[in-house]
């Protein structure tokens, strides 16, 4: 059972002791030495991944983290702690080029930019950027923003959509989502911009719901959920696709482990409880993913 994570720290350990040998530790050396997976995720991004009121990390990438983590178990024959680490957006990106953490999963979705400096996994789910507008608000079109303040968090997908669909908006950028909605309901800015799931999981928390709206009904941008992990880990990101499209080939099998985790946060009486036309475009895009890749035996589900 051990086999595995004897040779890897073996390997470690003698690459190491070469003299002026360039070593650099992998994310999966490091956790066959060490047993811990270290994960940065959100502390706001409901249903994803947020702190509860005792402050503890959970949701649905999370959930994808703790998937991740068994099948390491598994794989280097050892138990693995996994450390949560709650991360705000700019933060996520340094923290793995830094290898402060192995890997971050909450709500980030892919861009070119950051694939410069930092690997992406498969998607599995889908948001896209929609804004959250007091209820007697006449914006939501991209001609509507012109001139409107927007927050944003900085260096998010949802600044880039706002920029692209409405290049007039005056972006006003907030620390937080929490800072976001209260400026938004002290009138500091018209709108604000972010995932249109993370939107939804506000709406169903605040006590003032009623007076917020979603708009437009159909999101600006469509984008792939995914986890991050440092560059040139090719094994290590080998082993976060194989957990994710297990779990979602598992969730279209039916497999009830697999449902129940997606049902948890988005099923009908989940966190954040998708409609049909939501639901039938995240199933759509686990299809995607999977088919670009070879089945996974049933066996191994």
């Amino acid at each position: 059972m051990y086999k595995k994570c004897a040779v890897a720290l073996l390997s470690l350990a003698f690459a190491a002791s070469l003299p002026g040998a360039a070593f650099a530790e992998t994310v999966m050396q490091k956790v066959a030495l060490t047993g811990v997976l270290t994960a940065g995720t959100s502390r706001d991004a409901i249903p994803f991944a947020y702190a509860d009121k005792n402050g503890k990390l959970l949701g649905y990438s999370v959930d994808m983290l703790n998937l991740i983590k068994g099948d390491l178990e598994k794989e280097l024959g050892r138990k693995i702690q996994l450390k949560l680490v709650g991360l705000a957006p700019k933060e996520r990106i340094p923290k793995i080029v830094q290898n402060e953490v192995d890997i971050v999963c909450d709500a980030s979705s892919f861009t070119w930019e950051r694939d410069k400096v930092v690997d992406f996994s498969v998607s599995y789910n889908v948001t896209g950027t929609q804004l959250l507008v007091k209820k007697d608000s006449n914006l939501g079109t991209p001609e509507s923003l012109a001139g409107k303040r927007v927050g944003v968090l900085r260096q998010t997908t949802n600044e880039k959509a706002i920029r692209k669909q409405q290049p007039k908006a005056q972006i006003v950028y907030v620390r937080d989502r929490a800072q976001g909605y209260t400026a938004l309901q002290e009138g500091k800015i018209d709108a604000l911009a972010s995932d249109g799931v993370l939107l939804e999981g506000w709406m169903h928390t605040a006590k003032n719901a009623s007076d917020f709206k979603i708009v437009p009904d159909r999101p600006l941008t469509r984008e792939g959920i995914a986890c991050m992990v440092p560059e040139n880990n090719s094994k290590f990101l080998n082993s976060v696709n194989f957990s994710l499209i297990r779990f979602m080939q598992g969730f279209l099998a039916e497999d009830k482990r697999y449902v129940a985790i997606f049902d948890r946060w988005f099923g009908f009486n989940g966190v954040i409880p998708f409609n049909r036309d939501l639901r039938d475009l995240v199933i759509e895009t686990m299809r995607l993913v999977i088919e670009s890749r070879e089945e996974i035996p049933k066996e191994q589900l």
